[in-house]
């Protein structure tokens, strides 16, 4: 390869394995990667923005067109990662003992990480 050839086009499965080995290692329980046209989603969003479906979720209708248009948010987007984090641990009966009982008290798993919303 000299500095002419262009570069090897990149093994989209095997980056797609790295991607979700990466999203385990940090944590979360599923990857997904979708394409970041949404053309045809937009108007449906704003639709349901019209229709006050968003509630006192205000950020929502300020930011709208910024949810179906990544490429204003980051020039050259083409894909987007999105990532979960499962809240109820895999062993939850001791929790249900807590909430059964009114003299203890139980504070929600998402509470006691960072807030997800600044990630």
């Amino acid at each position: 390869m000299t500095l002419c050839d262009p570069p090897a086009a990149p093994n989209l499965k095997h980056l797609r394995a790295q991607i979700d080995d990466w999203s385990r290692a940090l944590g979360f329980q599923h990857c997904g990667v979708s394409n970041a046209r949404l053309d045809q989603d937009e108007a449906h969003l704003q639709r349901w923005l019209d229709q006050g479906r968003h509630g006192t979720m205000d950020y929502m209708q300020r930011h709208g067109s910024k949810r179906s248009r990544p490429h204003e948010l980051l020039p050259g987007t083409i894909s987007v990662i999105s990532v979960r984090i499962d809240y109820l641990p895999a062993a939850s009966d001791r929790s249900q003992r807590v909430l059964d009982d009114p003299q203890l008290g139980y504070v929600s798993r998402y509470a006691l990480g960072r807030d997800y919303h600044k990630l």
